[in-house]
């Protein structure tokens, strides 16, 4: 049985899109691709490898598998000038399987890259009850929102910065099933980042006070 872990950079507000970088993705006129960088530190690597530490697989929406697939490549064939922790995470995301919320399995020209087709809810359903390792689900706004409405998502690794972007592609929208999560590991970087894990915990629980 794989575990669905959505791993994302978040604002304040919700708001995911382009953590990276300006050109990362200007859909919707989002102005602020980039908003990550000024708040990277020591205790963001450190969250990043619990989050990576163990083998996966990834689960990708098409929009940032494009992403990935124009961009990592490049830096696992580069012999110099990249440095260690991006050469950790080309390598990793080269050799590892990439299943794709995608209809057309002949335009994903990446290495080990694979169509989950029509249905991509019950392909992933199809996908957590197989042997293999865990997915990890990044950025891909829309696929997540899928997985969130099917309730197929048991752990979530959530950044989030102390910025409001007020537009831009959100996390959670208003299909999400009720679900209640534990919190398992919380930090605070020096930059004012939260660094939270959740797992999937049960029903939504209600009371009064009183």
């Amino acid at each position: 049985m794989r575990k669905i872990i959505v791993v994302e950079f978040i604002s304040l507000d919700n708001v995911i899109q382009a953590p990276g970088g300006p050109e990362e993705d200007t859909s919707g006129q989002f102005k602020y691709g980039g908003w990550l960088p000024p708040y990277a530190d020591e205790a963001l690597g450190k969250a990043l490898e619990i989050t990576y530490g163990q083998p996966y697989d990834l689960l990708l929406g098409r929009k940032t598998y494009d992403i990935f697939a124009a961009y990592w490549p490049q830096i696992a064939a580069k012999t110099e000038g990249v440095n260690e922790s991006d050469r950790k995470f080309a390598t990793e995301f080269d050799a590892c399987t990439k299943y794709v919320a995608t209809h057309f399995s002949d335009t994903l020209k990446w290495k080990n890259s694979k169509s989950l087709g029509a249905g991509v809810a019950q392909e992933v359903e199809k996908l957590k009850k197989s042997d293999g390792r865990n997915l990890l689900v990044i950025g891909s706004s829309k696929l997540v929102h899928t997985l969130l409405a099917h309730d197929l998502v048991d752990e979530m690794h959530l950044m989030m910065a102390p910025i409001v972007l007020g537009k831009g592609k959100r996390l959670f929208d208003e299909n999400s099933t009720p679900a209640a999560f534990k919190l398992t590991r919380s930090a605070v970087s020096k930059t004012g980042m939260l660094l939270m894990h959740y797992t999937r915990e049960g029903e939504v629980k209600t009371g009064t006070f009183e």
